[in-house]
């Protein structure tokens, strides 16, 4: 009985000594990180801020591959089965908490795949073309009471945070506007600042260029406070219209085969990048909220959000057009 604690004492170091052997051996290969997007966006924008401190932090290069397509999924998919052990994605909340509600995917989100860091958030900012009559939410809603189904609303895609924030719009305000979906926001935005929409609710990464330069009007941001970089742009709570919050959240996600040893050295890794003002700055500039999480709270955020945009499809009965 004696020889119990001492047996216990030595598993113990094994164990220890074997996690500290798996993080310093790895990586032995450049790491990839996987978007869901076209370069440019701003799942692009996260990961490659990332990844050009990553790398030196590693000893490896941090390589960014755009794999778009799929409402952002096809990159998931891809790091759901990679084996290599050295492929991870710059996940969103497209892809993680909303896709797996409307689309058939060829993985398992939640068993194929591991939250490992939180990166941060960016709301989704309404906008609307300069030529609309309106300057506020509520004379925006007025409007589009006055004319049922003749404004329209244009998005990056059927799933996206924008058609959720919409639709969530529409209940809230009671009014009918007619859905446009495109293939990215580069697109969307052009036919918005055309004419050819009248209104969106894009992310900031996306449209805070447009509104800096007068190009298209904001009235208000989707999320609880306002956003540094529009200090003057309302809430849509304090623009009179409560119950509308919606954001893009990102994060990284590594295959569940993946070690825990090398989740936790990413973990660290990439927080440490998110703490440097350098990155704080870059990302700052666009919007982003860099709110660190452990990987368990990360865990949990995650359940919650699927959930959260789970029950908001089914009740509003939201499909892919």
């Amino acid at each position: 009985m004696k020889l119990y604690p001492a047996l216990l004492v030595a598993a113990c170091a094994l164990a220890c000594q074997a996690t500290a052997t798996a993080q310093q051996d790895w990586p032995s290969r450049p790491v990839k990180i996987l978007v869901g997007s076209a370069p440019g966006g701003g799942t692009d924008a996260m990961a490659r801020a990332v990844a050009d401190r990553l790398g030196p932090l590693l000893k490896q290069p941090a390589v960014v591959e755009n794999r778009p397509g799929a409402s952002n999924t096809l990159a998931a998919d891809v790091t759901a089965k990679s084996t290599d052990g050295h492929t991870m994605v710059m996940g969103v909340s497209t892809a993680h908490a909303i896709a797996p509600h409307l689309l058939k995917l060829g993985y398992d989100s939640d068993k194929d795949l591991v939250p490992v860091v939180f990166v941060g958030a960016v709301p989704n900012v309404l906008v609307v073309n300069n030529a609309l009559p309106v300057d506020s939410v509520l004379s925006l809603i007025k409007l589009a009471k006055e004319k049922p189904g003749q404004l329209n609303y244009a998005t990056s895609g059927s799933g996206s945070t924008q058609h959720i924030a919409a639709e969530l719009f529409k209940d809230q305000a009671g009014v009918f506007i007619t859905h446009i979906p495109y293939r990215g926001s580069g697109p969307a935005l052009i036919d918005l600042v055309g004419g050819q929409v009248q209104m969106s609710f894009d992310t900031m990464p996306s449209v805070l260029g447009q509104i800096k330069n007068g190009r298209i009007k904001a009235l208000a941001v989707a999320s609880s406070k306002r956003n540094p970089q529009l200090p003057n742009v309302p809430t849509l709570a304090e623009a009179g219209l409560k119950g509308v919050e919606m954001s893009a959240w990102y994060g990284i996600y590594m295959p569940s085969s993946t070690p825990k040893a090398v989740q936790e050295r990413v973990h660290t890794e990439v927080t440490r990048v998110l703490a440097l003002p350098e990155t704080q700055t870059r990302l700052g500039a666009i919007g982003a909220d860099l709110t660190p999480m452990t990987q368990t709270q990360f865990a949990a955020f995650h359940a919650a959000e699927n959930k959260r945009y789970g029950d908001l499809i089914a009740k509003k009965n939201i499909k892919l057009d």
